[in-house]
């Protein structure tokens, strides 16, 4: 169903995930994002590192971005940004789920994010359907029922009923963890066959919005 009553809501980024893997020199197994990556050169070949420090006693560790690789293999631009220690490459290679996945640690997003819903959230006992567009700022991987918890200010027993019952439609399961963009559609109180809602009127004034911290 489409409706020109839509509300955006975006997962803003509020820090960086912690690097979970063992610090050889001391128990802690929590790291974060020093802000550096190096760059060491031998000849034609590049090393390339991004630079972490151990949350427990500041060793400082080297996560493997590229290993000798060829110059020219690498675009112009990105080298710069690499020796320039730019703020945005070092969050991209810190948020990296591919990068993770090939170093063998894990990425703890816990308090990195917050639901922001300023642009209107509509009544939920209106009558009429309205489409929440979300968006994310950073590749946090959420649990879709989560976000709903937080977004329409209701426990996981009333989305989940609301699921049930037809009202909200999900493009993914609620136990599905979303980290991209997706929109889902929430129909009135009564609402049978969603083509059948009444289009929104013009003037439409939505309710109040909401803003929920991780």
């Amino acid at each position: 169903m489409h409706t020109n009553r839509k509300a955006r809501w975006a997962v803003r980024r509020f820090g960086l995930p912690t690097v979970v893997r063992p610090c050889p020199d001391c128990p802690s197994t929590r790291h974060r994002a020093s802000g550096k990556i190096r760059v060491n050169a031998s000849g034609k070949l590049l090393d390339v590192w991004l630079l972490l420090s151990c949350a427990g006693c500041d060793r400082t560790s080297k996560v493997p971005v590229h290993e000798r690789a060829h110059v020219s293999s690498l675009d112009p631009a990105r080298l710069v940004a690499y020796e320039n220690n730019d703020p945005g490459v070092v969050r991209e290679l810190t948020m990296s789920a591919s990068l993770a996945t090939k170093n063998g640690y894990r990425l703890d997003w816990a308090g990195t994010w917050e639901l922001d819903t300023r642009m209107p959230l509509y009544a939920l006992d209106d009558s009429r359907a309205f489409e929440v567009e979300v968006r994310f700022d950073l590749p946090a991987p959420i649990r879709a029922e989560r976000l709903l918890c937080l977004g329409l200010g209701l426990s996981r027993g009333e989305v989940r009923r609301l699921v049930d019952e037809g009202r909200i439609h999900l493009p993914l399961p609620l136990d599905a963890k979303a980290h991209r963009e997706f929109t889902f559609t929430l129909h009135g109180p009564g609402a049978v066959d969603s083509a059948r809602l009444p289009a929104a009127a013009p003037g439409d004034v939505p309710a109040p919005s909401l803003r929920r911290s991780a």
